[in-house]
């Protein structure tokens, strides 16, 4: 695996390397290393070289910098000259590159074509509101249109169906996006398609190539048997909580797993583990889902590793009776 050093001036590396850590799991082979106020050069280039030793594999190093020229980039920079064939360097650190670099290692073996592909990712990353302030770059006129396989025939195929009180969130629009690569979020809710608000924050919210959606139920039951329009369409679908899911699934969405990701803590339920809160009603709708033949993937993220639903239901009936 490449080995990522995050190098700046001040703690913004130890900064967004929690970040992304909090969005797209914990990582291995990847290390902070800051310049502060009282060191000079030859302090972060030891460091540099401290962190380099600690990798598994020291031939394939990316050097992730928070600006061209500043002494982290300039020692970076004194150690690559012996490696360059191999190493890499990228300025103007964001948390959109690190997360795309993050990604990146689950399928590219080497630091140059983890630099390479990430720098789009890192100026996407990059937009303002209101929109109108956005500079306006028109199109080749030569250019072809991109060609789309909206409404060919055929249905949705679903790539994950996630339980998230958060629904549209960063771990989502990026860790879960890139591991599933929809090319539709699908947000499944009676409640939010009334929230006005709510639904353009979520369109706002989905990552570059991806288009965002908020549906009533009944409407998405309508989506799932429609064999006419979402051919080569894959859907992520979105649930605040599975009382939804089960009213879908009961409906005639084809769905075979769900991930349980998050579940928010409220008056009156119980929390078994550290990110799903239940109540009774919250523990009869899973069992009730698990009858009809679904599965459950409880992770948070991709990197995360699957914990057992059945033993957090249990965990959660046992702390209700206590309270009861």
């Amino acid at each position: 695996m490449v080995g990522i050093i995050l190098a700046s001036h001040g703690d913004f590396a130890n900064g967004i390397l929690q970040s992304g850590e909090m969005i797209f799991g914990k990582q291995e082979n990847v290390r902070a290393v800051i310049l502060m106020p009282s060191e000079g050069p030859n302090d972060i280039k030891g460091k540099m070289k401290e962190a380099i030793a600690s990798f598994d594999n020291q031939d394939e190093v990316l050097f992730l910098v928070d600006l061209w020229g500043g002494t982290p980039f300039n020692q970076a920079n004194g150690l690559y000259e012996e490696h360059k064939n191999k190493w890499a360097i990228v300025a103007g650190l964001n948390l959109p590159m690190l997360i795309e670099a993050f990604a990146s290692r689950m399928s590219m073996n080497t630091a140059h074509e983890i630099a390479a592909h990430i720098l789009n990712t890192a100026k996407e990353g990059i937009n303002l509101l209101p929109e109108e302030l956005q500079p306006k770059t028109p199109e080749p006129a030569t250019a072809a249109a991109k060609p789309s396989n909206a409404g060919a025939p055929g249905k949705f195929k679903y790539v994950l169906a996630r339980i998230d009180s958060r629904l549209l969130h960063g771990q989502v629009a990026t860790s879960w996006t890139k591991t599933t690569n929809p090319t539709r979020i699908i947000v499944v809710s009676d409640v939010v398609a009334k929230d006005e608000l709510r639904k353009k924050l979520i369109q706002q919210a989905a990552p570059p190539g991806v288009k965002a959606h908020v549906v009533p139920i009944h409407k998405m039951i309508e989506l799932a048997k429609d064999d006419q329009h979402f051919g080569g369409q894959r859907a992520l679908l979105l649930f605040e909580n599975p009382q939804d899911v089960l009213r879908a699934v009961e409906g005639g969405v084809p769905l075979e797993t769900i991930n349980v990701g998050s579940m928010a803590h409220s008056t009156g339920k119980v929390q078994p583990n550290k990110t799903l809160a239940f109540n009774q009603d919250d523990i009869n709708t899973f069992i009730e889902l698990k009858k009809l033949g679904l599965k459950f993937d409880v992770r948070k993220v991709p990197g995360d590793s699957k914990d057992n639903m059945d033993e957090i239901l249990k965990r959660a009936q046992a702390e209700i009776k206590k309270r009861s």
